[in-house]
């Protein structure tokens, strides 16, 4: 596999201590949280980096919020437009693709594999993971704003139109990104799935994420708690650092190939 060659002839990522590659060898119930630092990786840029150009003036946090589209849903359609476009350019990278190789291991051993991540990018699925768990949804889907309809629509197949935001094709209601703005719940079916994931896991990878949004920063320590082997792969230290079992300081796409490698082959 190509990635698992360029981390051999290219990198010289932090060593990976024996033990853990034990663990995820043995492991039966496997769960992995990934945040914007494996997109950044991508060349991804994070939420609030985003804003550039004619954007630069506004601040994020104003724009995604159910008040900012019903007050002016033209700006906010073309501003995710905007960044969608934007992320189309970016491929997954080899942290992701290692994320992908160990999930068909997992499963071809009979263990099980829960993919949680707080991005929108969709890269994840590009690489070829399965049943991904988008806490905060994903920026190439709509959703219609009738509560009655709720239509999920893919951006491939959004109909052109000359004044966004684009109508339903079932109810004619308005279309919106299928993200979690501020203000909003996180999908009750995703989050129930991925917080059972992190109680039961005998092995937990916190991956990229700092650890400070909520719910999701409660994963890993529900991990903890329960007793299992949490690592944390990050270039900084977090609060939740100290805690883990292995914390491994570096990028996701040196660490994760050469862990996979070293399980497996």
């Amino acid at each position: 596999m190509s990635f698992i060659w360029d981390w051999i002839n290219n990198t010289r990522p932090p060593l990976i201590a024996p033990e853990l590659v034990s663990n995820l060898r043995d492991a039966k119930r496997v769960v992995v949280l990934t945040g914007a630092g494996i997109s950044a990786e991508s060349g991804v840029p994070t939420f609030r980096e985003a804003q550039t150009g004619i954007w630069a003036e506004y601040n994020p946090e104003e724009l995604a919020t159910p008040y900012a589209f019903e007050k002016n849903p033209w700006r906010v359609w073309e501003w995710y437009t905007w960044r969608r476009e934007m992320i189309e350019k970016k491929d997954p990278n080899d942290g992701h693709y290692a994320l992908t190789e160990m999930q068909r291991r997992l499963l071809d051993q009979n263990a099980q594999f829960t993919l949680i991540t707080q991005n929108i990018d969709g890269l994840h699925k590009m690489a070829g993971s399965k049943d991904v768990l988008e806490l905060h949804g994903n920026i190439f889907r709509s959703r219609c704003t009738d509560l009655d309809c709720d239509e999920i629509v893919e951006y491939k197949d959004l109909k052109p139109t000359e004044t966004p935001p684009p109508r339903c094709h079932k109810c004619n209601g308005m279309l919106r990104p299928d993200v979690v703005w501020f203000g909003e719940a996180l999908p009750l079916d995703d989050l129930h799935k991925a917080m059972a994931a992190s109680q039961k896991c005998d092995l937990f990878f916190s991956i990229g994420t700092s650890t400070l949004i909520q719910p999701a920063a409660s994963l890993p320590i529900m991990a903890l708690d329960a007793d299992a082997v949490v690592v944390e792969i990050n270039p900084i230290e977090t609060l939740i650092t100290k805690r883990v079992t292995y914390p491994i300081q570096g990028k996701a796409g040196n660490i994760l190939p050469k862990l996979v490698a070293g399980t497996w082959d």
